[in-house]
C-alpha cells in the first residue's frame, strides 16, 4: 500500500505537472521552505487541500511564502502608537492636519498642524482623560464628522490604551444610544450639534463620565448638578488640563484593541467589530507592497472617519508622513474644497465617480459638433496607448484632459476606489482623462480593511486585484447557488480570506462571530468571486 507521503507527493507533482502546461503560471520551487507554489500573475496558487473544491488558496506574489503582519522596512511598528511615534518623529515639522474653516466658522485658506503640534496635542488628551479618571481600556466615543480632532482623539485613544469606538449621524439617535450603552463608552467626543441629541438621553446612557466638545466654547457649555455625576468639558479645556498634569504614555499591546467598529445590521442592532492593533498594522503593512506615498503627497479627507476604508488610509498616510486636509463638511463644497487643496491623492467610491463621468460625458455630447470629434479622437487615442502599455501624446491632455484635470484641483497622480465595484468603462474613464494610477479595491471591516487591490501597472479593469501580501483568499464551492471550483472557463465560489487581518469577532456576540469566521480560522464574507487569468479575483454576487 502506498504511503500517505508518497501520495501527497504524487499529488504536488501533478498539479505542477499540470501548471506547467498552463502559459500563465510559472511553477517555482522553493528549496529552504520546501514548499512548491504556481505563480499566476499577481497571485500564488498553494498547494493545500480544501475541504471541497481544488487546490486554491492564493497569496499575494509580492509575499507568497509569508503572509505580512509589519511592516518590512519597519518591522518594530506593532501598534497605531508605534506607527504615530514613528511618524510624528520621522516628520516632525511636516505638514500634517488642515483645515479651512477659521474659528468664527467663515471658510478661508488651509491651515496647517504638523505632526509634531498632533503629537502635543495628543499627549495633552490623553493625559487630560487620565485626569479625569478614564480607565485603561475604556471605550472613547467619538461623535462628529471628518475634522483634525478626530486623528488626534483617536492617536490619544493609541498613546493611552483606550478603544476609539466612531458613532455617526446616519445611524440615528437610537443607534448611537444603543452603541454607547453596548460598548459602555465612558466618555465621549461630539460637538456643539451632537452634544443636544448626547444630553437628550444623557441620563439612559450609565456608563458616561465625561463629554468633550470639539469647538465649543466653554461659557456656553452647560454645567450638570453633580447628582449626574457627568462632566462637560470644552475639547481646549481638555487640552489646557493635560498639558498641565502630564501623564506618561501607557502604550497598547498589538493584541489589544484598538477600536470597535460598529457596522449598520441588517437584523436592526449594530455589530461592533473588533480590530485590533496588530489586525490594523497587518492590513496596512500588506497593502503597502502595492501603494506607495510620499511627505509630499497631500490627500482630502472626506469618506466617513467611521468606516474602516478612510480609518486605513490615515494610518497609511501617517506612516509615510503625507499631509490630510479636510473637507468643510458637505459634500456638494468638495470640488471647492479640491481646488483649493490641490490633492495628489484621492480616495473615493463608485457612486462619486459615476457622477464625475456622467457629468463630463454629458458635457462632451451637449458641445456636439468638432468639440465632440475631438474628445472622442483624444480618448481613444490615450485609451490605447494605456492598453498597451505606453504613454500618449502629451497634446491630447493639453488639448483636452487638462481642464477635467483641474476639476479635482489638477495635481491627482493616484486614485482610489473601494466599497463597491466600479464598472471597467468608468475606470478607463479615469485613467484617461485624470492621467493618474487607479487602483480598485475589495475589502470589509470584518477583515480590517483590505483583502485584494489591483497592481498600479495592471492595464485591465473589471476585477479587484490579488490578495493583500497580509492575507491568503480561497473560494468556497456554494452549490444552492450554482457557484463551484469546476466553473467554466473560471472556478466561481464564496470568498474567504484567513491572516492577522481577520477581525478578532462581533463585541459581545459570540453567536454572530461563529456564523462568519469556522474553526480553521476562514472569515466567510459572503460575497462571490471568481478566480480570473493572472490570480486577478472578480467579484460577481452576494
Amino acid at each position: 500500500m502506498e504511503s500517505k507521503a508518497s501520495r501527497r507527493l504524487q499529488t504536488i507533482q501533478d498539479h505542477i505537472t499540470s501548471a506547467a502546461a498552463d502559459p500563465l503560471s510559472t511553477v517555482q520551487q522553493n528549496q529552504t521552505a520546501g514548499e512548491f507554489f504556481t505563480k499566476q500573475g499577481y497571485s500564488v496558487v498553494l498547494p493545500e487541500k480544501l475541504k471541497t473544491g481544488k487546490w486554491n488558496v492564493y497569496r499575494s506574489a509580492a509575499s507568497p511564502l509569508k503572509l505580512v503582519s509589519r511592516f518590512p522596512n519597519h518591522p518594530d511598528i506593532a501598534t497605531l502608537h508605534d506607527n504615530f511615534v514613528h511618524a510624528s518623529e520621522t516628520f516632525r515639522d511636516y505638514k500634517y492636519l488642515g483645515t479651512r474653516i477659521r474659528e468664527d466658522g467663515t471658510i478661508g485658506e488651509y491651515k496647517w498642524t504638523t505632526y509634531g503640534e498632533a503629537a502635543t496635542a495628543r499627549s495633552a488628551i490623553g493625559s487630560g482623560l487620565v485626569a479625569h479618571g478614564i480607565t485603561k481600556g475604556s471605550c472613547i466615543g467619538l461623535y462628529f464628522i471628518n475634522r483634525p480632532e478626530w486623528i488626534i482623539v483617536d492617536h490619544a485613544c493609541s498613546a493611552y490604551s483606550y478603544i476609539s469606538v466612531p458613532l455617526y449621524d446616519t445611524l440615528g439617535p437610537d443607534a448611537v444610544k444603543y452603541i454607547v450603552n453596548h460598548s459602555s463608552a465612558e466618555a465621549i467626543f461630539c460637538v456643539p450639534q451632537t452634544m443636544h441629541i448626547l444630553l437628550s438621553f444623557l441620563s439612559e446612557m450609565p456608563s458616561v463620565r465625561l463629554i468633550v466638545v470639539v469647538g465649543g466654547l466653554d461659557e456656553l457649555l452647560p454645567s450638570f448638578p453633580l447628582a449626574t455625576g457627568v462632566k462637560v468639558v470644552s475639547f481646549s479645556k481638555l487640552i489646557a488640563q493635560g498639558s498641565n498634569d502630564r501623564h506618561p504614555f501607557r502604550p497598547p499591546k498589538p493584541d489589544d484593541v484598538a477600536t470597535i467598529c460598529y457596522t449598520s445590521g441588517t437584523t436592526g442592532t449594530p455589530k461592533g467589530a473588533v480590530l485590533s492593533h496588530g489586525n490594523l498594522i497587518a492590513n496596512v503593512a500588506g497593502g503597502s507592497f502595492e501603494i506607495m506615498f510620499y511627505p509630499s503627497d497631500v490627500y482630502i479627507s472626506y469618506l466617513p472617519l467611521a468606516h474602516i476604508y478612510e480609518r486605513c488610509n490615515q494610518i497609511l498616510l501617517a506612516y509615510y508622513g503625507g499631509s490630510v486636509g479636510f473637507y468643510q463638511g458637505d459634500n456638494l463644497k468638495l470640488l471647492d474644497d479640491m481646488a483649493e487643496l490641490k490633492p495628489t491623492i484621492f480616495c473615493s467610491v463608485p457612486r462619486l465617480y459615476n457622477r464625475v463621468y456622467d457629468g463630463v460625458m454629458n458635457a462632451v455630447k451637449s458641445s456636439g459638433g468638432l468639440k465632440e470629434r475631438l474628445f472622442n479622437a483624444a480618448f481613444n487615442a490615450k485609451r490605447q496607448a494605456l492598453l498597451k502599455g505606453k504613454n500618449a501624446s502629451p497634446m491630447w491632455d493639453r488639448l483636452v484632459f487638462n481642464k477635467i484635470k483641474n476639476k479635482l484641483g489638477g495635481r491627482v497622480r493616484f486614485m482610489v476606489s473601494g466599497a463597491s465595484p466600479l464598472s471597467p468603462d468608468v475606470m478607463d474613464f479615469l485613467k484617461v482623462c485624470f492621467g493618474c494610477s487607479v487602483m480598485e479595491g475589495y475589502g470589509m471591516t470584518e477583515s480590517s480593511c483590505v483583502i485584494t487591490c489591483m497592481n498600479e501597472h495592471d492595464v485591465l479593469s473589471g476585477h479587484v486585484g490579488a490578495p493583500n501580501a497580509a492575507c491568503e483568499v480561497k473560494l468556497v464551492d456554494v452549490p444552492e447557488m450554482n457557484y463551484t471550483s469546476d466553473d467554466e472557463p473560471y472556478p466561481r465560489g464564496e470568498i474567504c480570506v484567513r491572516g492577522p487581518i481577520v477581525f478578532q469577532g462581533y463585541y459581545k456576540d459570540e453567536v454572530q462571530t461563529r456564523e462568519v469566521v469556522d474553526e480553521e480560522g476562514w472569515l466567510h464574507t459572503g460575497d462571490i468571486g471568481l478566480w480570473a487569468p493572472g490570480g486577478r479575483l472578480k467579484i460577481i454576487d452576494r
